[in-house]
Parts: C-alpha cells; sequence; structure tokens
C-alpha cells in the first residue's frame, strides 16, 4: 500500500469522517484558506488512480468515497513507520515515543496496548 501525501491524508481525514463527498463537501470541511477547487478536485483524482477512493457519477459531478478504511491505513502506517525508523522493533518504536513525549509508566502501558492492538500481524 502506498503512503498518503500531507495534502492526500488531509483529503482522506475528511472522507473519512463523511464517509462520501462532493469536491464542494470536502472543501467545506478543510481549515482556512481553504485550497481551490481545482486543486481538491486533482488530489481526489491522484487518491483514485492510488486505489484510495472510489466515486460514483451523476453525470458530470462524482461523489467520493474511501475504498480503504482509516484503520487499514493506520495499521500499514504504522508498521511501515516502524520498519523504516525503528529496524522494524515494535520495543524502540515505543521507547522513542515515550522518551518524546515524557510519557508516565502508565503512559508507556496504554500506548504498548494500543500499539499492539493495530499493528498485531493478522491471522
Amino acid at each position: 500500500m502506498k503512503e498518503l501525501t500531507k495534502a492526500e491524508e488531509e483529503i482522506m481525514q475528511v472522507l473519512w469522517q463523511l464517509g462520501k463527498a462532493f469536491v464542494k463537501d470536502i472543501i467545506e470541511e478543510l481549515p482556512e484558506p481553504k485550497p481551490a477547487y481545482n486543486t481538491v478536485s486533482t488530489i481526489v483524482r491522484i487518491l483514485e488512480k492510488k486505489e484510495f477512493v472510489g466515486h460514483k457519477a451523476y453525470g458530470k459531478t462524482h461523489e467520493y468515497f474511501p475504498r480503504i478504511d482509516r484503520d487499514t491505513y493506520r495499521k500499514q502506517f504504522l508498521k511501515s513507520l516502524m520498519g523504516r525508523y525503528f529496524n522494524g522493533s515494535f520495543r524502540q518504536m515505543v521507547s522513542f515515543f515515550a522518551k518524546e513525549e515524557n510519557l508516565s509508566l502508565k503512559e508507556v502501558d496504554e500506548l504498548m496496548r494500543y500499539l499492539k492492538d493495530d499493528i498485531q500481524p493478522e491471522e
């Protein structure tokens, strides 16, 4: 699975939140300053090519929807992050976040449980 750019992820967050949307609906949900219609439309088409988004046509108008759910993407992203930056080590990754965020033992325990659930290989 390909990773999303920052702009693509911003659009996907809106689609995950709304479930389906026209370009104008996506723009309404984005923070100020609002991007141009053509900019958002281009990013959505790129997301279609990457197979993150599908559409339903109503004449010349398209309603877009996510083809991959947020949890699936998050799981793949975490696995990729762990592999690239922490030598595939779950322990190194948790240790890094614990140090960077100055977490308490309770927070580290919660983080470990959360991450283990998210990156557990499917059987």
